[in-house]
């Protein structure tokens, strides 16, 4: 395992981190027994930030974790977020006092069973006015419940206004072979404000692991809007841009592997966070942080993207 330097935080975490929304059961169904093996292999694999929200699987993912990580805490990173708490179901908290964040990181704190979040995000990409989530985790710092904060989005604009008072800590973004367009403004933006990156959707959500096909069908609740309509059409795009990658694939490295170092190789990236249901995939993806792609590889890939 590789460890990288999250931003102003000093802490040094593993390039290789786990995502653990698929552990919340939208992704299907997941044993606790096997999403806490996951969560102790990916510990003996060096893998050191385990990244959650109270929204996955509406506090189930805070839960499991809390549970992995009883005895299991030292040297270990917890990250979370607010914000979208039961908005899937039709009823998301306004978020317009900081008392709704204060409600939310006591019952975050309490499935965890911790007494601190290293990681606090906010949720909300959109996000047009910071002011309430930035009084809010500015006074959980004070009361010692949170270490540092940070928000998940992808807009330049949003993450430079959490930032506007220096105190933003990390962002999370979505980036991948697919997604490419966080490489010409906000991980540059986070790399000159020493504010760490975890990358999200490195896989594209299964995408760049190569075994879907055209007549692949989704029963998840996250990717059942690929079925049909736009969602299909994007799908299906996606696959015939996977096809021009193959060469990535090796005996010794999956094509989920070259993805993820395709993500590592950029130097404003802190640790992408793949998301593991099983020991198998926890294992295959901590694998990915001891190679890296030839620089003719990088190249490649260059060429082949100016396309898409």
């Amino acid at each position: 395992m590789q460890y990288r330097r999250l931003g102003k935080t000093g802490w040094q975490v593993s390039t290789i981190s786990m995502g653990c929304w698929g552990i919340g059961g939208q992704w299907g169904p997941v044993e606790e027994a096997e999403a806490i093996r996951t969560i102790h292999a990916a510990i003996d694999l060096g893998v050191n930030l385990f990244d959650t929200a109270d929204s996955y699987g509406l506090g189930v993912s805070e839960e499991l974790v809390g549970r992995a990580l009883r005895g299991r805490r030292d040297g270990v990173y917890v990250a979370t977020k607010v914000g979208n708490f039961a908005r899937r179901v039709g009823a998301p908290l306004s978020y317009t006092t900081p008392h709704h964040v204060y409600l939310c990181c006591d019952a975050s704190l309490g499935r965890l069973k911790l007494d601190t979040i290293d990681l606090y995000q906010c949720h909300i990409g959109d996000l047009q006015d910071p002011s309430v989530f930035l009084e809010a985790f500015e006074r959980l710092v004070e009361r010692g419940k949170i270490r540092a904060y940070g928000i998940s989005t992808n807009t330049p604009a949003v993450a430079e206004a959490f930032d506007r008072a220096g105190g933003c800590a990390a962002v999370q973004l979505n980036y991948s072979l697919l997604n490419q367009s966080a490489a010409g403004d906000l991980l540059p933006w986070c790399a000159a404000n020493d504010i760490g990156t975890l990358i999200r959707g490195p896989i594209a959500q299964g995408v760049l692991a190569g075994k879907f096909t055209p007549e692949t069908r989704f029963d998840d609740s996250v990717r059942a809007g690929w079925n049909e309509g736009r969602g299909r059409e994007q799908f299906v795009r996606r696959l015939e841009q996977v096809e021009q990658i193959r060469f990535l694939e090796r005996p010794g490295r999956t094509l989920a592997q070259a993805a993820l170092q395709w993500v590592l190789a950029n130097p404003a990236v802190t640790c992408a966070i793949p998301g593991a249901k099983n020991v198998a995939q926890i294992t295959a993806n901590a694998a990915a942080a001891d190679g890296a792609l030839t620089p003719d590889e990088l190249a490649r890939l260059e060429e082949i993207a100016a396309g898409w």
